[in-house]
């Protein structure tokens, strides 16, 4: 036997001795309903000494770093505690998902049903009885590895702010893909999120509702024209007059892998549905997490797909999906997450819609 392959099964057997030694627990009430904590059979207690040693240190780094500020010294010690148990949930998170990297993010001092409700705003979805289906296309001759970044259609990486807007964000990053797919220019676009009323704004909404609410009114302003405030109050003030870009039609795309891929190579960008459970405390690399549900709660955009330096030693060259978030640039991979490709992982295959055409409007 060679040297790579005994390194190979001394991996796999650490691995499997890790994963092994831990149980699957019930959800307390605060925890992520949405995958079931792993938990040492000695339970939380007794890992924390170790792990938390120094966690007032990293908490001191952490509030310098992301500019956090308490308002009394009440929540300053409540939020260290949450800090502290988030270290907890990274490390639980770690192992359930080895070939990405999970620790302190900006999300660090928020519980999981905080981050769900100021971050997490898609809604449950039910596919309208006259909704578009997208026609199959060939997939015989996809390329290997392919970006939308390296070919100029992905604008900047956005911030949603304390606000539960992103479908709002998925849906304009499509139809930003769509004008640069029919235009060959970037263009940032409005979030639609104060004036769509088949949405709840800040509260949530549908990929699809947006798109609907496009082809209702006539078309989206660009940002520098109704620039994104991260609330939802106060009137809207969509004008007409400023319209940059218009839906002529949408389609969903089939649960399929293959057809996905085709879709985003053919039509640009595309607006997606994803279980968001290891992505408050995700900082890189290819999360493919051992266990993880399919119930969507979060939108972004699919941008692109590789395979190159995904864990060759563990995995060789699995392929992924590459994610456009919109939680600011200072997340995960410069605002990127990648994700396995392969089986639905975390539902990312469930809700994939694409824009089908495009008018636009010179400004």
């Amino acid at each position: 036997m060679d040297r790579f392959s005994l390194l190979f099964l001394l991996l796999s057997s650490l691995v499997a001795s890790d994963v092994a030694t831990y149980v699957v627990s019930d959800v307390k009430s605060d925890e992520d309903p949405l995958i079931r904590q792993v938990v040492p059979d000695g339970g939380v207690e007794g890992e924390s000494d170790d792990h938390l040693l120094n966690a007032e240190h990293h908490f001191t780094l952490f509030k310098s770093k992301y500019g956090k500020t308490y308002a009394t010294q009440e929540e300053h010690d409540y939020r260290m505690g949450v800090f502290k148990t988030n270290l907890i949930r990274a490390k639980r998170n770690g192992l359930l998902d080895p070939s990405a990297v999970h620790g302190v993010t900006k999300f660090s001092d928020l519980t999981p049903s905080e981050f769900r409700q100021q971050f997490l705003g898609l809604k449950p979805f039910k596919l309208p009885a006259d909704a578009q289906k997208a026609p199959i296309l060939p997939t015989d001759n996809l390329p290997e590895d392919f970006d939308w970044r390296d070919h100029g259609a992905v604008t900047g990486v956005k911030d949603q702010g304390s606000c539960g807007s992103c479908w709002s964000f998925s849906a304009v990053g499509a139809l930003e893909g769509a004008h640069y797919f029919r235009q060959g220019s970037s263009i940032f676009l409005h979030c639609l999120c104060l004036c769509n009323s088949g949405a709840l704004g800040c509260n949530g909404g549908l990929m699809t509702s947006a798109f609907e609410y496009t082809l209702k009114t006539g078309g989206v302003e660009r940002e520098e024209d109704y620039p994104y405030t991260g609330n939802d109050r106060g009137p809207c003030k969509f004008d007409k007059t400023k319209i940059a870009a218009s839906v002529a039609n949408f389609s969903v795309i089939s649960v399929d892998e293959d057809q996905i891929a085709a879709n985003l190579v053919k039509h640009g960008p595309l607006a997606v549905g994803i279980n968001a459970a290891f992505m408050q405390t995700y900082m890189g690399g290819v999360s493919c997490p051992y266990i993880c549900f399919r119930s969507l709660d979060h939108g972004v955009l699919l941008v692109g797909y590789g395979a190159e330096g995904y864990a060759p030693i563990r995995f060789k060259n699995k392929p992924y999906w590459i994610i456009k978030n919109s939680w600011g640039a200072n997340w995960g991979e410069d605002g990127y997450y990648r994700i396995c490709r392969g089986r639905n992982v975390c539902g990312v295959d469930s809700m994939v819609s694409s824009v089908g055409a495009l008018h636009t409007k010179s400004q």
